[in-house]
């Protein structure tokens, strides 16, 4: 009986290991790509870049990883390859913007993928975004948002740049301008560097990455904070989220707002095998964790706050479930230029 034990936990210790060591031999000596759908130099792209640095060091078969830069419709051209082509074998990963799981719900025919069947390995930082203007310009606080108007820059729609200050704008009557097409917020800031515009919409962490000596200078200043809880960096800034007075505007501003809670996510294409899937969750999990990958995070003024890949999963698919009433909503105030 003791050697039938034996033999039976041995069986189950090789049983166990057996797909461990199956990823590791399928991703030795290979090269994962990371595919970032934000242009070079955007927070997002210096933020998926770290991640990859250190990611590796937790895969099975330690294979390398690229990262190449596909901007476009607020990540959307990006996923929609990736979903549709693939490769579904675990050596492609997406880096997207917070917004593009609402896209289905807010710019249905323009969306060729459906974010509840993508493969969610989580997010490194549930955000805060802020408003933050030029010294110069004509809005420096935002009460003048009623009465005067401020000049945005953004990069596409299905970014915070873009559908926050619309749905702010029909549900209470501000006065945001938000032009579009601009890659990065690095080349927002360039603009309103140059007079072009007067302010932009982005993460906090990328406010303290991009433009930290901008802050330390009084160059720039944050006029409001777009937060599902209010920021305690951020004590006397308005949250926009206060403005809402009724269910119906705070289930908008909540739609819309989603993305916050979604942060900087990471996922895979479908049909990725289970193995593979398990192995790279748990090593972005680890690297949540390793104390390297937080001192840098550190030192670029990066926040981590992350959520893992089933946590991001089951928010994915609440966020398709939101009522239909609330969409129309939402949707009717991103239509209005």
């Amino acid at each position: 009986m003791r050697y039938l034990l034996l033999a039976t936990s041995v069986l189950t210790a090789l049983a166990s290991s057996a797909p461990a060591q199956g990823v590791a031999d399928f991703y030795k000596g290979k090269t994962i790509r990371m595919v970032v759908g934000i242009d070079v130099g955007s927070g997002y792209d210096v933020n998926a870049r770290l991640l990859a640095r250190h990611l590796v060091n937790h895969i099975p078969g330690n294979p390398a990883i690229v990262v190449q830069n596909q901007p476009g419709a607020g990540s959307a051209i990006m996923t929609a390859q990736l979903y549709s082509a693939g490769p579904f074998d675990g050596t492609v990963i997406g880096a997207a913007f917070a917004g593009m799981p609402t896209l289905p719900l807010l710019s249905p025919g323009k969306v060729r993928f459906d974010p509840t069947e993508l493969i969610w390995l989580g997010n490194t930082n549930r955000e805060t975004h802020v408003t933050y203007v030029w010294h110069t310009a004509p809005v420096q606080n935002f009460d003048e948002l009623l009465s005067k108007e401020l000049i945005m820059g953004a990069q596409a729609p299905g970014s915070s740049q873009v559908d926050f200050p619309l749905v702010a704008n029909a549900l209470f009557s501000l006065k945001h301008k938000v032009i579009t097409g601009y890659g990065s917020t690095a080349k927002i800031n360039l603009a309103m560097e140059s007079g072009e515009v007067h302010g932009a919409i982005a993460a906090l962490t990328s406010v303290r990455t991009l433009s930290s000596q901008w802050l330390a200078e009084k160059k720039i200043k944050i006029i409001t904070q777009w937060a599902l809880r209010p920021n305690p960096d951020l004590p006397g800034v308005p949250n926009a989220l206060d403005l809402a007075k009724t269910d119906a505007e705070r289930a908008a501003l909540n739609l819309v707002m989603a993305r916050l809670d979604i942060g900087r996510p990471f996922f895979l294409p479908p049909n990725v095998p289970a193995d593979r899937v398990t192995a790279l969750r748990a090593a972005f999990d680890a690297t949540m964790k390793d104390p390297a990958y937080l001192a840098e995070a550190t030192k670029l003024k990066i926040d981590v706050d992350p959520m893992n890949g089933a946590d991001l999963t089951t928010f994915v698919a609440q966020i398709a479930k939101t009522p239909a009433d609330t969409v129309a909503r939402v949707r009717k105030a991103l239509e209005t230029k």
